[in-house]
């Protein structure tokens, strides 16, 4: 399961559930933009950055970073882009990193080079099955921790969150966009289960047949293509992801690149 690309698209979409994720409002997510941005001396891409949308110096930026893969390098990367990017924009914000684990066993924490790092305040670290049971739970949150429910209770779990998000969103686009994720992760925590054998799990194939329902859907994936190439997903990633024929991801991707297309 490609989980840096979920994530990815659920904090392009859905930036709110970042914020709730660090235990802070979700309505801060309106002063930021997720996006990703080359430090050009070393010619690396930070695929995960919220930047504040003011010039208020104490909002701080967010350096994120999803790791679900042991990688005993991981802080020596991390923080030496971190300090390059620090270098070359001196942004006039404080900075704070962020790095997801699904658990602790994952992290190897090199306490020799970065032990008072990364216990700073600055650095926080998310172990997705730590996540309390808050009560009502969070669907933001929710949908995050459906990344690493087992696979024998993922539908029952995604069939609340689907029936939470009908009852919670009251705007059409956002909630068929949450309920979209929803069924793109089942998609790959159920390799056996075709996208449609899914839908049908959420009551969601008749719905589906509309033509509005496929125009508005359509129409909101060819619009976030052009952001997926900017973090450096493949188009097969992106035609995966989104539920698209490859020839139709090449041809907005083609479309994006071009000079008329600007």
């Amino acid at each position: 399961m490609k989980t840096d690309s979920i994530f990815y698209q659920l904090f392009q979409e859905f930036p709110t559930i970042f914020f709730e994720l660090i235990g802070s409002s979700p309505e801060q997510a309106v002063g930021y933009e997720f996006t990703s941005q080359e430090v050009k001396q070393l010619a690396f891409r930070m695929d995960g950055l919220f930047l504040p949308t003011t010039e208020q110096t104490n909002q701080p930026f967010y350096l994120v970073e999803v790791q679900f893969q042991t990688d005993p390098s991981l802080y020596y990367r991390l923080f030496g882009e971190l300090f390059l990017y620090l270098k070359q924009y001196r942004l006039p914000h404080p900075w704070q990193v962020v790095v997801i684990y699904p658990t602790r066993s994952v992290e190897r924490e090199e306490t020799l080079q970065f032990g008072e790092i990364i216990n700073l305040n600055r650095v926080r670290r998310i172990y997705l099955d730590e996540l309390g049971e808050e009560e009502p739970t969070s669907l933001g949150v929710g949908v995050v921790k459906l990344i690493i429910e087992k696979a024998d209770t993922a539908e029952e779990k995604a069939k609340a969150l689907v029936a939470q998000a009908r009852r919670q969103l009251t705007h059409e686009e956002i909630q068929r966009n949450l309920i979209d994720l929803i069924e793109t992760i089942m998609v790959y925590k159920l390799p056996q289960k075709s996208r449609e054998e899914i839908a049908a799990m959420f009551g969601l194939s008749d719905l589906k047949q509309t033509r509005v329902y496929q125009e508005a859907r359509l129409e909101g994936k060819l619009d976030s293509i052009p952001r997926m190439l900017q973090f450096g997903l493949s188009l097969e990633d992106i035609a995966k992801l989104l539920d698209l024929s490859l020839e139709v991801v090449q041809q907005a991707a083609q479309q994006f690149q071009s000079p008329s297309g600007e």
